[in-house]
């Protein structure tokens, strides 16, 4: 999936291809102005917030660097049925922000199809899970207390500007469930200056941050969004290893009263068993077995679909062999004949494809892939994501074959 927005991190951080992720603090500038402003804007935000049933932490608030209850922006509706249902005060989230106050929402990309799309488009560059929180301040308000957090971090600023300190971490590659604490800032000062609209920076794991708005104006105000992924770890292999290993008889087994010799099996199975999976392989698996997060099922009785569109959280494996093609993504395998490779790289590219005109055998390919998980049916809402980011594709019928 070629995406506006991956393009661009690439430019502005001098990055070629995810392998720069988690090395180095990056900043830098996106070169298309109009962007920003197309992936989120304040009122946008506020609009999400006021149609959805919200519940903290998922909206949380924040007032001279401290969390504010969540009985103070959050109200609990009954309805007609007596149906409690929680949602934010949208006169509270007013006060808040006017006061010097931050509104945060966390995976603002299940209600948004611009941002699903976008955190669609950075998994399949970097094969990690993606995720989008939004942060919007207003005046005078202080931020986040100096922090790190346990996963990589892309921060673009969308409207306004904000102050930030990044610093290095004090921690080599530290994890949320970790053998030490990491309570202790390091000292080193990487960066201290403004992120204004359009600059995007690189904030990798364990690397200590803060951002506020002290000092910028009371009548000015900021909102960006962070694209976070956490990577894979040699823990988390051995953790799968773990799981895999309960498979085998012999580590289902007491370990009370084992001899020497029982430990000389058990280190040899274990061996053989990460030999056999090495952790590329463990990677490759992951993404290929990763079901989509949601997924818009195929209704006969509703027509058929105008487009359709992939939606596995990874890039699927398309590998011909012979006279069959097998397909691993989203949770599945899937063999088709050599026939279909065409429309399989077409239908399974990430690129909207509209099928008004297409033929038989490509829509009936779409339908299959829509029933198994791999695509959704677009619609106004969900094409609205890729309109202007991710160019589309139009399959029509081929021309007559001359004889």
């Amino acid at each position: 999936m070629e995406h506006r927005l991956v393009t661009h991190i690439e430019k502005a951080l001098g990055w070629d291809g995810p392998g720069s992720a988690g090395t180095a603090f990056a900043r830098g500038r996106l070169t298309d102005p109009e962007l920003p402003a197309r992936l989120l804007t304040p009122y946008k935000l506020l609009d999400l917030v006021k149609r959805r049933h919200l519940a903290n932490p998922q909206l949380r608030c924040y007032a001279e660097g401290d969390e504010i209850h969540p009985s103070a922006f959050l109200s609990t509706n009954v309805n007609r049925r007596r149906q409690a249902v929680s949602q934010a005060d949208m006169a509270s989230l007013g006060r808040i922000l006017n006061a010097g106050g931050t509104v945060v929402l966390d995976h603002v990309d299940f209600f948004d199809p611009t941002l699903e799309v976008a955190c669609r488009a950075l998994g399949w560059w970097s094969g990690e899970l993606t995720s989008a929180n939004a942060y919007l301040a207003a005046g005078e308000t202080d931020g986040f207390h100096l922090h790190w957090d346990d996963h990589e971090v892309i921060a673009v600023q969308l409207s306004g500007e904000k102050s930030w300190e990044v610093r290095g971490p004090s921690r080599p590659a530290p994890m949320y469930r970790d053998a030490e604490r990491n309570h202790t800032p390091s000292e080193e000062v990487l960066w201290k200056g403004t992120m204004r609209t359009g600059d995007v920076m690189h904030i990798p794991r364990g690397y200590w941050h803060t951002a506020t708005r002290l000092g910028s104006g009371e009548n000015g105000h900021s909102l960006h969004v962070t694209f976070g992924f956490t990577k894979r770890t040699g823990v988390t292999w051995l953790n799968f290893l773990s799981d895999t290993a309960r498979a085998d008889e012999m580590f289902r087994r007491d370990l009370e009263g084992a001899e020497e010799a029982g430990h000389e099996a058990l280190t040899g199975r274990l061996g053989a068993l990460a030999a056999g999976y090495s952790p590329q392989r463990y990677l490759n698996d992951l993404r290929a077995g990763t079901p989509p997060a949601r997924h818009m099922p195929y209704v006969s009785a509703l027509g058929r679909p105008h487009g359709v569109a992939a939606i596995t959280e990874f890039a699927p494996s398309i590998v011909r062999s012979g006279d069959t093609v097998l397909v691993c993504g989203g949770g599945k395998r899937l063999t088709f004949h050599k026939r279909a490779e065409a429309g399989l790289r077409t239908l399974l590219s990430g690129h909207p494809v509209h099928l008004d005109g297409a033929d038989e055998a490509i829509v009936e390919l779409a339908d299959l892939l829509i029933s198994e998980g791999l695509c959704e049916p677009l619609t106004e809402e969900s094409s609205s994501g890729y309109t202007g980011l991710v160019t589309p594709v139009t399959c029509s019928k081929r021309p007559p074959t001359s004889v």
